[in-house]
């Protein structure tokens, strides 16, 4: 065998990755350290790494789209309201709640008559009640005891007058859409898209790079959640129900964001049409227009000022309350809208278009943005850096660094803050601007948080192999006296990756042999010999 055969080898780590990926294990696995004070035995066992990018772990991030298709189904042809009724209070709550509004009284009292030590011990008392009373179950904000010192800017909510008028009725309680013909429920499908920014090409790229606006490009996509919130409001002001929605955000061509959302119920074209070209997003922050720092001039940080000055003439920046426009500004910092184009489209529930359009909506769950489409030519790449160059400059919200180059220290500054250098994803090349989730997913739109509908998936084959007499292995590592620990870096115990992805591999391939028994078994088929998954089920 010549060399050049050797080197065409697979490598042995290389074939133990590829059979963990057609097994749907996790590929790069984190170690854990499982304790059991039953039996007294300590193991460090593999845990998957949760990824949702593809190019990380396929076999997690596939995991996490078909939770999300799951998720999609279960909610959007939805024939029955959630139930979100408010559990009664209890009485121990009611009694948390007396002895903090008698605390809330004290601690008034002290504050009156200048009595700091004991308004720090009251502080520090409802502090630990309230950490009581959200574990007896109560949700929503409690009361401070210091009243806010900085009042709100009450601005007019007063439409612009270059925005349509939009319908507005009394949003009813309801989520579920209308009936037609006694039995046809239709929702919708929809895909909103930001507007131009100048004229491209076939492959995304602006025809005239100098000409094309990367400044309102880069805004828009730091905005976008934020645009995509109001135009929801607005839909269910003009269509008189409270629409819930799953929604995916990707890039098109151009790299600029785009919407696809399935809503519940029917709602006409036009109606939508009217709801985009009225809705807008208005930025209340402080003009970022021309930088004010930039190379190695930059804001220092003061220990005396306790905040950042200029370099040359010491004097503090303008904190974020203090740069903020006043009531009297008339101009926002920036206003998103959408773009003329809107695609919306019915769909019945339970059709072979339904579970296409849920595949459509998903399909780029598992790519980073900039994985959606592939750079393949220099003027896409090119393209691409113009706008990552834009959004280094763009703050990202009000604690974002970059404030400091327009001359304005950003809210709850400190001294560890670069100028320049914020590490909100909105920043990176990866993500192009869009910071928050890909996924948009109202609270009511099946009545489950995704961790329900993970445990739904998992008790549905943990319910089938317990109906024949099979206790799942994953059930055997959960009782009460089994403890699990994080692994420090180093630790002596930690198995070579090599070997947790065997452990793995072998687990999933138990796994496995349990389910397709227990299939067998429920359709009246004995399993094939030595084709046993436990020793319950073999006798």
């Amino acid at each position: 065998m010549t060399r050049a055969d050797r080197m065409r080898q697979p490598m042995a780590l290389d074939v133990v990755r590829s059979l963990a990926e057609t097994n749907g294990v996790c590929v790069r696995p984190l170690a854990q350290r499982r304790l059991d004070y039953d039996t007294g035995r300590v193991d460090v066992v593999p845990v998957a790494c949760g990824s949702t990018v593809a190019s990380v772990c396929g076999p997690c991030a596939e995991k996490a789209r078909r939770l999300r298709m799951a998720q999609c189904r279960e909610g959007w042809h939805l024939d029955a309201e959630p139930d979100f009724t408010p559990n009664p209070p209890t009485s121990d709550q009611e009694a948390l709640i007396e002895v903090r509004a008698r605390l809330w009284a004290e601690y008034q009292d002290a504050r009156a008559e200048g009595d700091t030590e004991g308004m720090d011990e009251l502080r520090d008392t409802v502090h630990a009640l309230d950490a009581e009373l959200r574990a007896s179950g109560i949700r929503g904000k409690l009361p401070a005891l210091d009243a806010p010192t900085r009042k709100t800017v009450k601005r007019s909510t007063r439409r612009k007058q270059d925005a349509p008028d939009l319908p507005r009725r009394r949003v009813d309680k309801r989520t579920v859409g209308a009936t037609y013909g006694g039995k046809f429920r239709p929702s919708m499908f929809l895909t909103l898209t930001l507007d131009s920014y100048g004229r491209v090409l076939s492959d995304g790229t602006p025809v005239d790079p100098d000409s094309y606006d990367y400044r309102r490009a880069a805004r828009d996509a730091v905005h976008f959640a934020a645009l995509v919130d109001r135009w929801i409001q607005n839909l269910r002001r003009a269509v008189g129900f409270d629409a819930q929605y799953f929604s995916t955000v990707e890039p098109q061509r151009r790299l600029a964001p785009h919407w696809h959302a399935a809503i519940r119920g029917s709602i006409p074209h036009e109606l939508v049409r009217l709801v985009t070209a009225g809705t807008y997003h208005q930025v209340w922050w402080p003009k970022h227009d021309e930088l004010v720092y930039g190379g190695a001039v930059v804001p220092v940080w003061c220990a005396t000022a306790k905040g950042f000055v200029d370099p040359v003439t010491r004097a503090p920046l303008p904190t974020w309350e203090e740069a903020l426009p006043g009531p009297d500004v008339e101009e926002p910092a920036h206003v998103v809208t959408f773009g003329a184009q809107v695609h919306s489209k019915g769909i019945l529930g339970g059709t072979e278009e339904a579970g296409r359009h849920i595949g459509y909506l998903t399909k780029y769950l598992t790519k980073t943005i900039t994985e959606c489409h592939e750079e393949s030519s220099e003027r896409q790449r090119r393209h691409a850096d113009r706008l990552h160059e834009e959004l280094k400059i763009t703050p990202c919200s009000p604690r974002c660094a970059v404030w400091l180059l327009y001359g304005i220290q950003p809210a709850g500054a400190r001294m560890n803050l670069k100028p320049g250098q914020c590490k909100g994803k909105a920043h990176r090349r990866a993500t192009l601007g869009l910071p928050g989730r890909r996924v948009l997913v109202s609270r009511k739109w099946s009545g489950k948080s995704l961790a329900d509908h993970r445990h739904d998936r998992q008790q549905f084959v943990r319910q089938l192999l317990l109906d024949l007499g099979v206790t799942p292995d994953t059930d055997r590592s959960k009782g009460g006296n089994v403890v699990w620990e994080k692994v420090a870096p180093g630790d002596p115990d930690v198995p070579p990756r090599a070997h947790l992805l065997l452990h793995a591999v072998a687990e999933r391939l138990r796994w496995q042999a349990q389910y397709k028994t227990a299939l067998l078994a429920a359709n009246g088929d004995s399993p094939p010999p030595g084709h046993s998954a436990s020793p319950a089920l073999a006798a």
